[in-house]
C-alpha cells in the first residue's frame, strides 16, 4: 500500500498538476477533437447593426466544392427554441426571443443569419460568400440615454421599448433626508466602457451523435458543462439523459464561456438533423464580434458626507446594456454590483437603481468580476473626489469610514453580512511596501518645480461578494439556479484516490487544489490523487466555475467529501481493530487505537478491506466512498488595498506605472504559487480596463475594434512589475476559511490607476479622465482644463 503522509499539503506552493501537459502540448482541446465523418460549420453574420431580412438564398453555397448543407435561420428555428435567460431580474422585465440564427430581423453587428456545413472548414467558409441576403436597413440604437427616449427607434418593436427592466433598492434611511443635512454633496458621472473577452482559446464546440440511441456527445470550450447540458436540452428537445456535455482542457474563460452560445445550439441541431459529427470554432475577429461583450455601463453617483468626512449616503443611477438580447446572466451582471456600491464604508442611506436598455450592440454578459469591478470603480473613484473636496488624504478619509477589524461580523448598508477582515492591517501593510508619504513628498516638489512629468498616486480599497452563494439568496434575487456545489471521493482498492468536481476549470488550477485539500483530509499523498471534472457523465452534478465560486463552494465541497470518507472508514477500523470509534485517533492518514499506536490501519488499508468484503461491520455496504452536495451558508468577502503611482508626461499624455502594491486577504490559502498567479492575472486585466481595452462602435453601429490589430491587449512589456503581499483573515462560512482570489486584481486595480493618473493632473484643472486613459485622452482632459472646457466622462 502506498505510505501515508506526514506534513500538510493546504499552504504548500505546489507546481500544478495540470501544467505539465498544457505546455507540451499533450492536452485535448475542442478544436483537437476529430471524429470520423466529422463535418465543419461556418456561420454567416450581419454586417448591420439593424436590417430586416427580406430573402435570405443559400441556394448557391450549396453549388460550391464539399458543401453538405446550408441552412438559413427559418430551417433552423422549426422545434428550436429561445437561446436562454436564466436571471430575469423583475418580475416585468421585456425578455424578446433570441434565436440561435436571425429569422426576420438582425439586431447586431455579428448576429448570425445562416450556416454552412461543409467537409472542412475552409470550404465552409469560402461558400459563406455564395449567400445572397436581402436587407432593409433600420436605424441602430446606440446611446443608452437617447434609447429610452420617446422618438428613439426600437431594437425589439414588438415590445415597444428600449426599457428592459428597472430594478430599484434603498436600504437604511431615507436618503433624500440625509442629503438634506449633509456638508458636501457630490455628483460624478462615470462611464464603464465595453470590453471584449480574449481567451487564450477561442470558442469551439464538437457534436458527436450516436443514432442507434439517440445520444450525442457535445464537447464545448465552456466554463459550465452542466448548466449547458440542461439548457441544451430545454431550447433543442433532446432529451437530457440523451445528452453528454464535456468541457476538455478549457484555454481561459474570464466570464466569456459562462454562457450557452447559439453556435452550440446550432451544432447540436445541425447534428441531429444530418446524423454527423460537426465542429465549429470561432475566428478572433469573429469572437470579437460574437462573444458576448462585459461592462458597458453610465454610472451616474451622487455621495453625502459631513465637512469631517463621515459618509452620510449614497445613491447610483446606472444605464445598463444590455446589448441586442439578454443572454443567459445579462440582466443580473450590474445587480451583482448593487450589493457593492458601498463597498467597505458605513453609512446611514443607501439608494440604487439600475435601468437594463436595449441596444443594437453586441449582448453583455459577465466578464471578469461581473458587476463588482464597475461598483468598486465608481466608489473608489468618488471617495478619492470627496477627499479633494474636503481637504483630506484620500487614505485618511476612507480611515474614517471603513468597518473597523472588530466590528466583524458587520452587516453593510446593502445587507450583505461581511464575515471577517481586516481592512486596518492590508493597507498598514500596503502603505509600508509601497512607502507612501515618501512618494506623498516628491509628489508635491515636483507639482511645485512645475516638472512636465507629473506624479499621481492611486488608491482603491476594495471588497467583494464571491463564491455564489445560498441558493435561497439566489431565489430571492430571481436567479435560476441554485448556489450549491457537488464533489465526491472514490477510494480505490489499491489506495489511490479520485476526486469527482462539479466545478470545471480553465485555467485556476482546481487539479492541484483539490489534490492539495483531499491529501491533508485524507492522510494520502499527494501525487496519488487525480481530480475528474468537466465531463458530466463522470461528475454529473455540478453548477460549475464562475464568480470566483470554485475553491470557496467546490473545494469546501471536496473537504467535506472527504470527511465523509474518513468517517465511513472508521467504522471499518474500529471493526478490524476491534475498537469502539470513538476510540480510534485518526491522523496523517492512520487510523490508531488510543493507548496503544501499534494497533493501527492506514485509510488505504481500509479502502482494500472495503473493497475485498471479508470482514465489514453488519449491515454495512462495502463501500468507503462519499459524495457531498454543500450549499452556502453565506458569501465569501475577500478584501484588499491596492496603490498605484503613475508619470504622466503632460507634453504627450503618455502614462507609465512606475509602482504597484497590493495586499489582499483571501482568507487562508492554499497554494499561495496559484494564488500569485491569479492576482498577477486579475490585475493586468484592471489595469488593460484603465489603459488600453475598449470595443468602439461607429455611428451606424459597426463595431470598429473588430480584431486583435483594433483592440489593444496588453502583452508583459506594457505592464509593470506588481509587488504583492497578503493578510489573511479566514472565513467563516466555509470549512477551509478560504474567500476567492479570481477576480480580485481585476476589481482593485482598475480605480487605482485612473485615481493616480487623475491625482497627477488634478494639480493643472483635470478632474476626470475617459477609460482606456490613452495618451489621447489625457492629452484631450489636459488641453480642456486649459480652456476651461468639460473633458468627456470616463
Amino acid at each position: 500500500m502506498t505510505e501515508h503522509i506526514t506534513a500538510s499539503e493546504v499552504g504548500r506552493s505546489r507546481p500544478r498538476k495540470e501544467d505539465a501537459r498544457l505546455v507540451t502540448g499533450q492536452t485535448n482541446w475542442t478544436d483537437n477533437i476529430g471524429a470520423t465523418g466529422l463535418l465543419h460549420l461556418a456561420i454567416l453574420r450581419s454586417p448591420m447593426a439593424h436590417a430586416r431580412i427580406e430573402r435570405v438564398d443559400v441556394s448557391a453555397a450549396l453549388e460550391q466544392p464539399g458543401v453538405v448543407a446550408a441552412f438559413t435561420g427559418r430551417d433552423l428555428a422549426e422545434g428550436t427554441g429561445s437561446l436562454p435567460c436564466a436571471w430575469p431580474v423583475t418580475e416585468d422585465i421585456v425578455l424578446p426571443d433570441h434565436p440561435a440564427v436571425a429569422v426576420d430581423e438582425v439586431r447586431y453587428a455579428g448576429d448570425p443569419v445562416a450556416v454552412v456545413v461543409a467537409r472542412d472548414r475552409y470550404a465552409a467558409a469560402d461558400a459563406l460568400e455564395a449567400i445572397e441576403v436581402d436587407y432593409t436597413p433600420l436605424p441602430p440604437v446606440l446611446d443608452l440615454e437617447d434609447a429610452l427616449t420617446d422618438n428613439s427607434p426600437l431594437v425589439h418593436e414588438e415590445h415597444g421599448t428600449n426599457r428592459s427592466y428597472v430594478w430599484p433598492m434603498a436600504t437604511g434611511e431615507d436618503y433624500g433626508t440625509v442629503k438634506g443635512r449633509a456638508d458636501v454633496v457630490l455628483t460624478r458621472r462615470y462611464v464603464q466602457q465595453r470590453l471584449i473577452p480574449n481567451a487564450m482559446e477561442p470558442r469551439a464546440v464538437v457534436v458527436t451523435p450516436l443514432d442507434a440511441s439517440g445520444e450525442y456527445t457535445v464537447y464545448s470550450a465552456t466554463q459550465v458543462p452542466h448548466v449547458l447540458r440542461v439548457m441544451l436540452s430545454m431550447v433543442t428537445g433532446v432529451p437530457e439523459h440523451k445528452l453528454r456535455v464535456v468541457a476538455p482542457d478549457v484555454g481561459g474563460g474570464f466570464g466569456s464561456k459562462l454562457q450557452v452560445y447559439g453556435e452550440e445550439v446550432v451544432a447540436l441541431v445541425v447534428a441531429r438533423r444530418l446524423g454527423r459529427p460537426v465542429k465549429w470554432t470561432e475566428s478572433r475577429s469573429e469572437g470579437h464580434l460574437a462573444t458576448h461583450h462585459g461592462r458597458g455601463q453610465i454610472q451616474d453617483i451622487e455621495i453625502a458626507a459631513t465637512r469631517e468626512g463621515r459618509l452620510l449616503g449614497l445613491k447610483v443611477d446606472l444605464l445598463a446594456d444590455m446589448g441586442a438580447y439578454l443572454m443567459l446572466v445579462t440582466p443580473g451582471i450590474p445587480i451583482l454590483g448593487a450589493f457593492m456600491y458601498p463597498a467597505i464604508y458605513k453609512m446611514d442611506a443607501y439608494e440604487f437603481r439600475c435601468t437594463g436598455v436595449f441596444t443594437t450592440r453586441t449582448p453583455t454578459d459577465a466578464y471578469r468580476g461581473a458587476g463588482r469591478p464597475e461598483a468598486t470603480y465608481a466608489i473608489e473613484r468618488i471617495m478619492d473626489e470627496l477627499a479633494v473636496e474636503l481637504g483630506l488624504d484620500p487614505v485618511e478619509l476612507r480611515r474614517r469610514n471603513w468597518i473597523g477589524h472588530e466590528e466583524f461580523p458587520y452587516t453593510s448598508i446593502a445587507g450583505l453580512t461581511y464575515d471577517s477582515g481586516n481592512y486596518e492591517a492590508a493597507t498598514d501593510k500596503a502603505l509600508a511596501l509601497f512607502g507612501y508619504d515618501e512618494l506623498r513628498a516628491e509628489q508635491a516638489k515636483r507639482n511645485e518645480s512645475g516638472d512636465s512629468v507629473r506624479l499621481g498616486i492611486g488608491v482603491s480599497i476594495y471588497t467583494e461578494m464571491c463564491g455564489l452563494a445560498p441558493s435561497r439568496v439566489l431565489r430571492d434575487l430571481r436567479y435560476a439556479a441554485g448556489g450549491w456545489e457537488a464533489a465526491g471521493i472514490r477510494m480505490l482498492p489499491t489506495g489511490k484516490v479520485e476526486v469527482v468536481t462539479g466545478t470545471s476549470p480553465h485555467g485556476q488550477g482546481h487539479e492541484t487544489c483539490w489534490s492539495q485539500i483531499a491529501a491533508d483530509v485524507l492522510g494520502v499523498p499527494f501525487e496519488d490523487i487525480e481530480v475528474v471534472h468537466g465531463d458530466t457523465r463522470s461528475a454529473p452534478q455540478g453548477m460549475d466555475t464562475y464568480g470566483s465560486r470554485s475553491l470557496v463552494v467546490g473545494g469546501a465541497a471536496v473537504h467535506h467529501a472527504a470527511e465523509k470518507v474518513v468517517g465511513k472508514a472508521r467504522k471499518v477500523a474500529a471493526h478490524l481493530l476491534e475498537a469502539a470509534e470513538q476510540d480510534l485517533e485518526f491522523t496523517h492518514g492512520v487510523f490508531s487505537v488510543k493507548g496503544s499506536p501499534e494497533a493501527r490501519r492506514t485509510i488505504q488499508e481500509v479502502a482494500f478491506e472495503t473493497f475485498s468484503s471479508h470482514d465489514l461491520p453488519d449491515g454495512m455496504e462495502p463501500t468507503i466512498n462519499a459524495e457531498y452536495l454543500l450549499d452556502p451558508e453565506n458569501f465569501s468577502y475577500p478584501h484588499g488595498t491596492h496603490l498605484c503611482a503613475v508619470e504622466v508626461d503632460t507634453e504627450t499624455g503618455r502614462t507609465s506605472i512606475r509602482s504597484y502594491v497590493c495586499v489582499d486577504d483571501v482568507g487562508r490559502v492554499v497554494n499561495p504559487m496559484i494564488v500569485e498567479g491569479q492576482v498577477h492575472g486579475g490585475l493586468a486585466q484592471g489595469i488593460a480596463q484603465a489603459l488600453y481595452e475598449e470595443a468602439v462602435y461607429d455611428d451606424e453601429g459597426n463595431l470598429v475594434s473588430g480584431s486583435l490589430a483594433d483592440y489593444l491587449v496588453p502583452s508583459a512589456p506594457d505592464l509593470p512589475e506588481f509587488t504583492t503581499g497578503r493578510t489573511e483573515t479566514p472565513a467563516t462560512s466555509n470549512p477551509l476559511g478560504v474567500k476567492g482570489v479570481g477576480e480580485a486584481g481585476t476589481i482593485a486595480s482598475t480605480p487605482a490607476v485612473v485615481n493616480a493618473i487623475v491625482d497627477a493632473l488634478r494639480p493643472l484643472g483635470v478632474r476626470d479622465v475617459a477609460m482606456p486613459c490613452s495618451p489621447g485622452r489625457v492629452w484631450e482632459a489636459l488641453q480642456s482644463a486649459r480652456t476651461g472646457e468639460e473633458a468627456p466622462s470616463s
